[in-house]
C-alpha cells in the first residue's frame, strides 16, 4: 500500500458537486492498492498513520499525533499512486489492483484507521470522479509504502 499524508487545516471532497467529505484540522490520506496488499500491511499502516507524531506541541514542536489533537481524518482511494513512468510519457497503472481486488482492502483500511483513531473517518467514494480539496499545513506531507517497513 502507498499512501500520501497530507496534515491539513482543512480538506473536502466532492463528488457531482455535492460534498460527499469535509474536515477542519486533521489528516487527508490518498491511498493506492496493489495485489501483494495483505491485512498485515492494512495494520501497520492504520496504526502508523494514526500515532505519526506530525501535530505541533505546545512549543511548536512536532511531536502530536493526530490522535492526541484530536483532529479528523479523510480517506481517498487513489489507483494513480502506483503509476508507472519508466517507459514513454503515459503512465503505466498495472500495478494498481483492479475494484475486485481493491475495493475490499479499502474497506478494511478504512476500518482499521478509525479503529486506531476511536472514532469514524471520512470518505470520497472508490473509482468516482472525485474533487479534492485541502488547505496544507505547514506544508507536511509524508509518503509512506508498506513495502519499505524496514
Amino acid at each position: 500500500m502507498l499512501a500520501v499524508i497530507q496534515r491539513v487545516t482543512s480538506s473536502s471532497v466532492t463528488i457531482n458537486n455535492q460534498v460527499k467529505a469535509s474536515i477542519d484540522k486533521g489528516l487527508l490520506i490518498l491511498v493506492g492498492i496493489e495485489d501483494a496488499d495483505t491485512q498485515d500491511d492494512i495494520d501497520w499502516l492504520s496504526s502508523k498513520i494514526v500515532n505519526l507524531r506530525i501535530f505541533n506541541d505546545a512549543e511548536g514542536v512536532m511531536n502530536v499525533s493526530v490522535k492526541e489533537d484530536g483532529g479528523d481524518i479523510i480517506i481517498v482511494s487513489q489507483f494513480t499512486l502506483h503509476a508507472s513512468t519508466k517507459k514513454g510519457n503515459r503512465p503505466s497503472y498495472l500495478k494498481a489492483s483492479k475494484p475486485d481486488i481493491a475495493i475490499p482492502i479499502y474497506e478494511k483500511f478504512i476500518k482499521a484507521v478509525e479503529l486506531a483513531l476511536g472514532k469514524q473517518v471520512q470518505t470520497g467514494t472508490f473509482g468516482a470522479d472525485m474533487k479534492v480539496s485541502l488547505l496544507n499545513d505547514g506544508p507536511v506531507t509524508i509518503v509512506i509504502d508498506t513495502k519499505n517497513k524496514v
